[in-house]
């Protein structure tokens, strides 16, 4: 199981539509949560953690760019990462 990140940015068209709380889970068994989003009448963006199989995640983000959205994936910054002192 692994957690990735991301921000994940909406066209006009696909604002209305279930696609990250309903469709990745139903078509990918991947489990997303959306941690923050900022919506307009023209335009989503929101940045969902995606936890499931690394294939799964995978093909879940190939399926949103197909779709339109601009996703760009978050690095990691986990405390256990810096340098001990």
């Amino acid at each position: 199981m692994s957690t990735r990140k991301f921000f994940c940015t909406f066209p006009q068209n696909l604002i209305s539509e279930p696609i990250v709380s309903h469709v990745l889970g139903e078509r990918f068994g991947v489990v997303p949560n959306i941690r923050a989003a900022s919506i307009t009448d023209t335009m989503a963006i929101v940045a969902v953690e995606i936890d499931g199989d690394g294939k799964r995640i995978e093909e879940s983000v190939v399926y949103l760019r197909e779709l339109g959205v601009k996703v760009e994936e978050i690095g990691e910054s986990d405390s256990h990462d810096l340098p001990q002192t």
